[in-house]
C-alpha cells in the first residue's frame, strides 16, 4: 500500500521537459495578457477584477500540470514558475527599457490639483474609485490632492497640496494678529 502511495505521489506521467515548458508558456501568456488588461488588474481590484483573477488561476492550472496530478509533477511546475519569475525579474532589472515596455509607464491621474479625466477613462478608473483610494491614504477629498500617479504595479500614489508661500505667510500674520488681539484684551482688562 505504501508503495502505491509513493508511486502516485512521485510518478510523473508527463515528460519532465513538458512539465517545465508548460509553466513557462503559461507564465509568458499571463504576463502579456495582464499587461494588455492594464494596470488596474494588478492592484486596484473591484469585485469583478478579483473574480477574473481567481478564475484565471484555476483556468490555467491544467495547462500548467497537464494530466499529471502527482506531487512531484506539481513541485516541478511550481519550481519552474518561481525560477522563471526570478529570472525575468532579474533580467528586467538590468534592462530598463525592456522593463518599461513590459510593465508600462506611470500614468498621471491628477496633475496640479486637476483630475485628468481622459487618463481615468484610459485606465478604466472611475472618479469614486479614485476618491476611495485617496481616502485610504488619508485625504478627505480629491481637493486636497496636488498629484496622483497610477504606478506601474497598479497602486496609486498621492501627493497632497502644499500651501503657497503667500498662503503660509498670510496664515502666520493672522496668527500673530490673533495673539496681539488677545494681549490687547488682556492688558485692557488689567487697566
Amino acid at each position: 500500500m505504501f508503495h502505491d502511495i509513493c508511486i502516485s505521489m512521485f510518478h510523473v506521467e508527463l515528460p519532465v521537459v513538458e512539465k517545465i515548458l508548460r509553466p513557462v508558456f503559461v507564465y509568458a501568456f499571463l504576463v502579456v495578457g495582464l499587461r494588455m488588461a492594464g494596470k488596474r488588474e494588478l492592484a486596484q481590484l473591484n469585485p469583478f477584477d478579483l473574480i477574473v483573477l481567481l478564475t484565471l488561476s484555476n483556468t490555467v492550472q491544467n495547462a500548467i500540470i497537464g494530466n499529471d496530478n502527482s506531487l512531484l509533477g506539481g513541485l516541478i511546475g511550481a519550481t519552474t514558475l518561481l525560477a522563471v519569475n526570478m529570472f525575468v525579474v532579474r533580467f528586467l532589472y538590468s534592462h530598463e527599457r525592456l522593463d518599461q515596455f513590459v510593465e508600462g509607464k506611470q500614468d498621471v491621474l491628477i496633475d496640479g490639483g486637476n483630475v485628468q479625466v481622459d487618463r481615468l477613462k484610459k485606465e478604466m478608473i472611475t472618479l469614486p474609485e479614485l476618491e476611495a483610494a485617496a481616502h485610504r491614504q488619508g485625504f478627505g477629498s480629491l481637493a486636497e490632492v496636488e498629484r496622483a500617479v497610477l504606478e506601474t504595479g497598479g497602486s496609486i500614489s498621492f501627493v497632497g497640496r502644499r500651501p503657497a508661500p503667500d498662503e503660509v505667510r498670510h496664515a502666520e500674520l493672522l496668527a500673530r494678529l490673533d495673539r496681539l488681539q488677545r494681549e490687547v484684551v488682556r492688558l485692557g482688562g488689567e487697566a
